[in-house]
C-alpha cells in the first residue's frame, strides 16, 4: 500500500532539499577528508614505531572489581612479558586494566582514544608517547586491525561486537594474514556462537564450516595467552607494522 503524503509532509520534504546552504555545507565536508588524512598520518607515524602488538577489546563499563577485569589485566601482563606491546582503546573499563597489565610486564601500553560526548576518558595507564586520540571511529579501528599480531576479545557491547567482527571479516575474506582471534568467558559468548552456528552456518548457509575455526573460545588468561603464543610458534610473526 503507498502511502500518500499530506500537504505539510510535502512542505517539509521541499524545504528540506531545497536548502540554499546544501553546496556550503557539501565544500565543508569536502574539507574533512584533510582531517581524516591527519588522523592516518599519526596514526600510521606513532604505531609503525613500536612493534608485534596484541589488541585487547572488552566494555569500557566494566569495573575493577569484575573477574573480567582482572583477566584483561593478567592476559596483557603476561603477552607483555612475552616481548609483546598491547593496543587498547585508552578508555576505562576492560581497556584501563589492559594498559594497566602492559605495564606491569613492561611492555608497550599503546591508548587509541576517541573523543566520545559520554564515557570515554584516558586511563592512566597508557604510555604518553603512546597515546593517540581521534574523532572518527573508522580511522582508529583501521589501526587496531593494522598493527595487531592477534585479538583478545572479552565481553562487551556494540563497540566490542563492532571490532570483534571487524576482524573476524578480514581474516575470513583474507584482506590480511590469518592471525589468532581469542574470546574469553565461554558462557558470555557461547549464546552467540550458538546463533552463528545454528543459524549463520545451518540454516541460512551464510557462513562456511571453516569460519567457525577463526576463533578461539577460552576461560582464563592463561588459557589466552597460550592461543596467542602458541600461533607464533607454528606461524612466523609477518611484520604489518
Amino acid at each position: 500500500m503507498t502511502h500518500k503524503l499530506t500537504p505539510n509532509e510535502e512542505k517539509r520534504i521541499k524545504r528540506a532539499f531545497s536548502n540554499k546552504r546544501w553546496p556550503e555545507v557539501a565544500s565543508t565536508m569536502s574539507w574533512s577528508i584533510f582531517k581524516i588524512m591527519a588522523e592516518f598520518v599519526d596514526g600510521y607515524q606513532a604505531l609503525a614505531r613500536i612493534g608485534p602488538c596484541v589488541s585487547i577489546f572488552g566494555s569500557a563499563r566494566t569495573l575493577p572489581d569484575n573477574p573480567h577485569y582482572k583477566i584483561a589485566q593478567d592476559v596483557a601482563s603476561r603477552l607483555s612479558a612475552a616481548g609483546l606491546g598491547i593496543i587498547t582503546g585508552g578508555g576505562p573499563g576492560i581497556m584501563e586494566a589492559a594498559n594497566k597489565g602492559a605495564k606491569e610486564g613492561g611492555g608497550p601500553s599503546v591508548g587509541l582514544n576517541i573523543n566520545l560526548p559520554f564515557e570515554q576518558f584516558p586511563n592512566a595507564y597508557q604510555d604518553r608517547d603512546k597515546m593517540l586520540t581521534f574523532d572518527y571511529f573508522f580511522v582508529r579501528k583501521v589501526m587496531f586491525m593494522k598493527y595487531a599480531q592477534g585479538f583478545v576479545v572479552l565481553p562487551g557491547g556494540f563497540g566490542t561486537l563492532d571490532e570483534m567482527f571487524e576482524a573476524l571479516t578480514l581474516v575470513q575474506t583474507d584482506k590480511r594474514a590469518k592471525f589468532p582471534i581469542v574470546l574469553v568467558d565461554r558462557t558470555f559468548w557461547q549464546p552467540l556462537m550458538h546463533w552463528i552456528e545454528e543459524v549463520l552456518l545451518k540454516t541460512e548457509g551464510y557462513i562456511s564450516q571453516e569460519d567457525l575455526y577463526l576463533f578461539k573460545l577460552v576461560d582464563t588468561a592463561e588459557e589466552a595467552v597460550d592461543v596467542i603464543l602458541e600461533f607464533y610458534s607454528k606461524y612466523s610473526m609477518q611484520p604489518n607494522f
